[in-house]
């Protein structure tokens, strides 16, 4: 499809750059937005990108919405997949089937397309893998984009970058959980997630995230300048690990003193698409070897 233009009443632009969520569309958002910013136009009061669209908020006595379309237009001509991203690569500890999502997990069995097995089985078994374990490495070996943040404050929704046909998908719930832990690591459609916050939930659940993605008080000095953690374009690679280095990360943010691991990283979206493999060991490399 052509990128489709709206007009949101007086003060938004809504831009719809695909009708499905792809790697393609998410980085030329990316990309969009970002040299948006860099022009620091008079006018604009917020930008807000999404998995494969954005929204731009301005004052219209000082940026007409019809003027900002133009210039949207302009930024969008000159994209191209080799264009530069910068981005964090990040080290995201997950431990999975723990006891706390396990717990709500088969509370909620009621609400489940397959009652008879827990979320990580039926997810397993749906995306044709033999074992929880070969899904597990399947979700730890590649790593995610952070697509977009929202539905509540600081929820990262990320997509795995793989080639289309090794795309994991899992249908949520039939009927939303009414409890979901804090940090629980989720998967709905083609989207993992870390719940910030205790809540409502229908996403599959398959562990728990050792540190925290919203910290409200910014306590931890990976929140200093924003209680929100993930921002869009970031490069989540979720890691497995077991009981022992949890708890240890857990006294850690108690204390204060847990930091993510985090690396810059340059890169192309042509590079990801021609060899999703090959950056994913770029990838690793840079978080662990640098």
């Amino acid at each position: 499809m052509s990128t489709r233009y709206e007009y949101g009443g007086d003060e938004f632009v809504f831009v719809e750059l695909s009708e499905e969520m792809n790697l393609e569309a998410n980085f030329k958002g990316v990309a969009i937005t970002q040299k948006l910013r860099d022009k620091q136009l008079n006018g604009i009061l917020d930008i807000c990108p999404s998995n494969a669209s954005y929204m731009v908020r301005v004052i219209p006595e000082v940026l007409h919405p019809r003027e900002l379309i133009e210039i949207l237009k302009r930024i969008e001509a000159d994209i191209t997949l080799d264009m530069e991203i910068a981005s964090r690569v990040v080290d995201v500890p997950i431990l999975f089937e723990d006891p706390w999502t396990h717990d709500a997990v088969i509370k909620s069995r009621d609400r489940h397309q397959d009652p008879e097995s827990t979320d990580i089985e039926y997810a397993a078994k749906v995306n044709g893998y033999q074992s929880k374990e070969a899904f597990i490495q399947a979700l730890t070996t590649y790593p995610f984009m952070v697509s977009m943040i929202g539905f509540v404050p600081g929820l990262p929704f990320c997509f795995q970058m793989v080639n289309r046909e090794q795309q994991i998908e899992v249908p949520k719930y039939v009927r939303p959980r009414t409890f979901t832990p804090e940090r629980a690591f989720g998967f709905g459609g083609a989207f993992a997630c870390i719940y910030p916050v205790q809540g409502a939930g229908g996403y599959q659940l398959f562990g728990i995230a050792a540190a925290p993605v919203f910290d409200r008080v910014q306590k931890l000095g990976d929140f200093k300048n924003s209680m929100v953690f993930p921002r869009q374009g970031d490069i989540f690679r979720y890691r497995s690990i077991d009981r022992d280095e949890y708890d240890q990360i857990r006294k850690d943010v108690e204390r204060g003193t847990f930091r993510y691991k985090i690396t810059d990283i340059t890169y192309t979206p042509q590079e990801v698409m021609e060899n999703p493999k090959k950056f994913s060991e770029r990838v690793l490399g840079r978080l662990y070897h640098d």
